[in-house]
């Protein structure tokens, strides 16, 4: 028995396709481009040079976090999974008054300072600052069981 190969024959382009360009030239401006080099791997820095970044502390993200919120900056559903408790409705309340709210000079965390309440919990205080006015913000973090913070309360003053 011989097999036979069999080729298959050009077929026409399908005509719901554009034509393909076959003119190779760029168009007029455009430099040539260039393959890039490739460069050599960095040498890691001497160990005492480098110095290791560290974490953030949760008290500085959140208030981060919740100053976005009540500033307006971005949406009270931000912080949803990251409260418990009534804390997301005295959230959304305080969001809607305009708490933290100015005209002109965006609000940023001055100064952070906590009080460790318990064992997993923490009453935080930051001082926030737009221009020349200075506001407070208060809120408390809990550790749940799957070791994450959660705000439970916040609470703005004037």
């Amino acid at each position: 028995m011989n097999k036979v190969m069999s080729r298959r024959t050009a077929q026409p382009r399908p005509r719901h396709r554009p034509p393909t360009r076959h003119d190779t030239r760029r168009p007029a401006g455009a430099p040539p481009r260039t393959p890039a080099r490739r460069r050599a791997p960095a040498q890691p820095a001497p160990e005492a040079a480098v110095a290791p970044v560290p974490a953030p502390r949760p008290t500085d993200v959140f208030a981060d976090r919740l100053l976005a919120v009540l500033s307006g900056q971005r949406p009270v559903h931000w912080l949803l999974r990251h409260t418990a408790g009534r804390a997301y409705d005295d959230l959304a309340r305080l969001a809607s008054l305009g708490a933290l709210r100015t005209r002109g000079a965006r609000p940023v965390v001055r100064d952070i300072g906590y009080y460790v309440a318990d064992e997993g919990a923490l009453e935080v205080f930051a001082r926030i600052a737009a221009g020349s006015q200075l506001r407070a913000l208060a809120f408390r973090l809990e550790r749940g069981r799957d070791l994450r913070w959660r705000c439970t309360a916040v609470e703005t003053g004037q």
